[in-house]
């Protein structure tokens, strides 16, 4: 099936609802808080209500797996519905299972998110690099073939991170030429630039957490020649703000002349609005008001 690159489909789902990703948390408080059972019928009651309330008004959905998988099957077909409604909706979606293994493991988990028969393809997926970004072939591979893309994990905003992430490493560059001494998360982001300047679709984006002064520019990430868009959870309710944004990232939500656009993530911040339709629009205006303005 023929389909524009992923990061062409989000830069114009971007331009025309701004640049707001709204994640799909079904956390059990969240449920309880809607009046809704924690259970499978309560799962899909959520799911749909925030699918149906969010089309054709936000450029992204990111369900977490996770919070799916733990209704075992009845949850992952919940997870399956809200994909396809998403997607007849004409709404971009990312899967937010970040996979990372390798061989035949890493093809099959490439598979059930990227590929055109998949019950569970999403627009994107989000992947875990630290089994070697080339380990993730399979995925990234797959992604320029159906027009699809993947948020590979850079540097995230937990504590816990910072001892791999800001480690040191030897990097070789292209082609064998010496690259010298990188951060584990910019040698991330440096490998990913490879890949999207040898395609040209900027189909690999990457995931950077939005914790001010340990992210983006203020602590050194060089993003400017990723060649793809840059996913950044933490606004809303883990504490990040719209001027964090534009502090950590610049202003005007892209990334140098071929870049893809900066994607900020909000849950809860826009799902505590709910459950009616009109909050949870409402909340999503205000952000990216907040975003664009």
């Amino acid at each position: 099936m023929s389909r524009a690159p992923f990061r062409g489909r989000l830069q114009e789902a971007v331009g025309k609802y701004g640049p707001l990703c709204v994640g799909i948390d079904p956390h059990p408080g969240l449920l309880k808080a809607w009046g809704l059972d924690v259970d499978v019928a309560g799962l899909e009651r959520f799911t749909r209500q925030v699918v149906e309330a969010m089309a054709g008004h936000v450029a992204l959905l990111k369900p977490q797996v996770a919070l799916f998988e733990t209704f075992g099957s009845g949850g992952l077909a919940v997870l399956e519905r809200a994909l396809a409604d998403a997607r007849e909706a004409g709404v971009l979606t990312i899967a937010d299972a970040k996979r990372g293994d390798i061989g035949s493991t890493m093809a099959a988990y490439a598979h059930a998110w990227l590929a055109e028969d998949a019950p569970l393809r999403a627009d994107a997926v989000t992947l875990s690099p630290y089994l070697g970004v080339g380990a993730l072939a399979p995925a990234l591979d797959l992604a320029v073939a159906t027009g699809r893309g993947v948020f590979v994990l850079a540097r995230t905003s937990n504590p816990e991170a910072a001892g791999v992430q800001s480690a040191q490493a030897w990097v070789a560059g292209s082609g064998g030429s010496a690259r010298g001494m990188r951060e584990v998360a910019q040698s991330v982001v440096d490998a990913l630039a490879d890949h999207n300047a040898a395609h040209g679709d900027g189909s690999a984006g990457a995931v950077v957490g939005l914790t001010r002064g340990t992210t983006g520019r203020d602590h050194g990430l060089d993003l400017s020649a990723l060649g793809g868009p840059v996913l950044v959870p933490g606004l809303g309710a883990q504490g990040g703000t719209p001027a964090d944004v534009a502090d950590v990232f610049g202003a005007g939500g892209a990334l140098g002349a071929d870049g893809g656009p900066v994607v900020p993530v909000s849950a809860r911040e826009v799902l505590t609005a709910g459950p009616s339709h009109g909050a949870l629009r409402a909340a999503v205006d205000a952000l990216n008001g907040a975003l664009t303005g």
